[in-house]
């Protein structure tokens, strides 16, 4: 039994159930969904259909960054028009690219959640006194544009295994009750440094890992929503410096509670006895606990480790929460774009991505995103 399939019997085991079979509807219990890899490991993305286009009717620019949507009124108090963008190429040279004439045309923006609010602002578009505190013109004061920001808070734990696993993405996903999902991947990992290979010795054995590499599988929870919302906001004018974000991970209680009871389920699916004959001797749910803990996977404190006051499940969800890069917010439907997606008080213009979604949907937003896209 490879490494999915024993996952996909443990979290049964766990009560993650029904067994669902093969679905992509987001049922509660156990299932294998789609993927965009195919049976030879061949990865099918949204840039496949680029094969297809007409080439006289498309130009892809590689490389390049738009820095600015341009707008214009023909008299005051008209509603601003974008008609056209201004971006660099990859020797930084500035260009500018402008829309046909037509009241269908317009600019579909679709830089994901951190970076299309962040080009909205840039553009004149966001609230009106970060913009002027960057020296940017108001085109339109709109307070909403990189509010709403969230991110579904990741947890888990790397499980050396003693035997050789599959190398394999997410195929199982236990959904359950409360509103986790748990996940798997597997494969052979290598670590980074000394440290890490140090930490890794030091949890399984001085004999383990003399390489720095070592077959593992990692199971994870995504957190459903999540309830906890944050902001964006310009560093600079720069479109090549990252914004400011604040995802405020487990700013809810209601959060930090799911993540509780989904690290709860991976220890009951870690001490299952389909997950036995892959794990080292010797090996707590503890130990995997402590090293995760004690390895610099981000940059956040770490209280877990620090005394038996801070040793709970609580706070090692706050101390070693990740990102799933399943962030979203900043363009919500009915806050800066309406129902199709137009970018409410200008013209001419849409938001097309993650940063128009109030919630991550399902164990992965890909799928939506291309059907948004469609």
């Amino acid at each position: 039994m490879g490494w999915q399939a024993a996952v996909r019997e443990g979290l049964l085991e766990a009560g993650v159930g029904p067994d669902r079979g093969w679905t992509n509807e987001h049922l509660e219990g156990t299932k294998t969904g789609s993927s965009i890899f195919d049976e030879n490991g061949i990865r099918h993305s949204a840039a496949d259909l680029l094969e297809y286009a007409d080439e006289s009717q498309i130009t892809v620019y590689l490389h390049a960054v738009v820095h600015q949507i341009l707008f214009r009124t023909s008299f005051p108090g008209q509603i601003p028009v974008a008609y056209g963008v201004a971006f660099r190429d990859s020797k930084g040279n500035e260009h500018t690219s402008f829309l046909n004439g037509g009241l269908k045309n317009e600019i579909i923006l679709s830089a994901g959640a951190l970076g299309s609010p962040q080009l909205l602002m840039l553009s004149g578009i966001g609230p009106s006194d970060q913009l002027k505190a960057q020296g940017i013109n108001v085109i339109l004061d709109q307070p909403m544009v990189g509010q709403g920001m969230s991110d579904n808070p990741m947890n888990g734990v790397l499980i050396p295994t003693a035997t050789p696993v599959e190398t394999a993405l997410v195929q199982v996903v236990g959904i359950t009750e409360f509103g986790s999902y748990i996940e798997t991947g597997s494969g052979l990992y290598v670590a980074p440094n000394a440290a890490l290979a140090n930490s890794l010795r030091g949890s399984f054995g001085d004999g383990l890992f003399k390489d720095m590499k070592f077959e593992a599988g990692i199971i994870l929870e995504k957190v459903k929503g999540p309830f906890s919302k944050g902001h964006l906001e310009l560093k600079s004018r720069d479109p090549n410096e990252n914004p400011i974000v604040t995802f405020n991970y487990f700013k809810d209680p209601r959060d930090l509670e799911r993540c509780v009871k989904g690290m709860e389920v991976i220890k009951t699916l870690v001490e299952s006895g389909a997950l036995s004959s892959f794990q080292y001797p010797f090996t707590s749910f503890e130990s995997l606990m402590d090293f995760v803990a004690t390895t610099p996977f981000n940059m956040r404190p770490r209280l877990f480790m620090t005394s038996p006051a801070h040793h709970s499940m609580e706070q090692y969800c706050i101390d070693t929460v990740m990102t799933l890069w399943h962030y979203h917010g900043g363009c919500e439907v009915n806050k800066v774009v309406d129902q199709d997606y137009k970018v409410m008080g200008v013209d001419a213009l849409r938001v097309i991505d993650g940063s128009t979604l109030s919630a991550s949907p399902g164990t992965n937003p890909q799928a939506t995103l291309m059907m948004l896209g469609r």
